[in-house]
């Protein structure tokens, strides 16, 4: 289905029954549909959204803002009839629903964010992961990682060298990951937009008394993309704000324990009405 919002189609799919969430998609909706695990949809009604100028959407993804986004979110919310809905992100796409929270608490119920940084400051980021990953990984990882990016022949394409960092984002170290991305359909300017504009604008502890919706943070304890340290003494200053490590995941917990990140997810919204 397409909604038309502010010169943009955007493009979204649906799965699963109860009440609404939407997911943020920047790979097109199949690879996220692919990730997400059935217990979670048995459980919401999962609306899988391309943001503009990414997967099947139309629109320059030049011109998303917060405030572009989160009033593209509301025609959604709006053409799908629900008063208030919850809203997924998964990595840097957590923090454009959290975002979208921030400006919309009167349509937004619940913010759900997995794997996602407390900043958009990519080199901070970078530097805390490769940090985190000398201090705590066991040398087995640290072997199976520097054995992959050997392997990587020059030049090798941003998504065969992210496969290369299996042992940095999964509980596995040894996972295939790309099937998991095979109906991935990538669009580089949304991605230079997205890191380069959007990120480094994106703060959670600015001005933390706006955030009035409820915030679940899901980390994974082995993901050494977006290490859960980074978020050490920021919960606790947030209006609502609920986190939670996973112990046996990386920097996907609803696909690496989708039972206990569905039952947690699901039984933390209906606490929070």
């Amino acid at each position: 289905m397409f909604i038309t919002v502010n010169g943009a189609e955007l493009f979204t799919s649906m799965r699963g029954q109860g009440p609404p969430c939407l997911v943020l998609c920047s790979l097109g909706t199949k690879a996220h549909e692919r990730q997400t695990p059935a217990q979670l949809s048995d459980r919401l009604r999962l609306v899988y959204i391309d943001l503009r100028g990414s997967g099947r959407s139309t629109g320059d993804p030049a011109d998303l803002t917060f405030d572009v986004l989160a009033q593209d979110l509301e025609a959604v919310r709006r053409a799908l009839g629900a008063p208030r809905i919850a809203v997924f992100g998964h990595s840097i796409l957590g923090a454009l629903a959290v975002e979208y929270g921030r400006r919309c608490p009167e349509g937004v119920s619940h913010v759900i964010t997995a794997g996602t940084p407390p900043s958009g400051d990519m080199a901070r980021l970078s530097a805390r992961s490769a940090a985190f990953f000398e201090e705590d990984a066991s040398e087995e990882r640290k072997r199976i990682l520097q054995d992959n990016l050997a392997k990587l022949p020059p030049g090798a394409p941003p998504g065969q060298a992210m496969f290369a960092q299996t042992p940095m984002r999964f509980f596995d170290a040894r996972f295939d990951a790309a099937p998991l991305f095979a109906e991935a359909e990538l669009r580089p300017p949304f991605f230079a937009h997205l890191l380069g504009k959007l990120a480094p604008a994106y703060d959670i502890t600015a001005d933390p008394g706006s955030l009035r919706v409820p915030l679940f943070i899901a980390l994974g304890r082995y993901d050494y993309a977006v290490p859960h340290v980074l978020w050490d003494g920021i919960a606790e200053t947030l209006p609502d704000a609920t986190l939670q490590i996973f112990e046996k995941s990386g920097h996907q917990p609803f696909f690496e324990e989708p039972d206990r990140f569905a039952a947690a997810a699901t039984e933390w919204m209906g606490r929070k009405r």
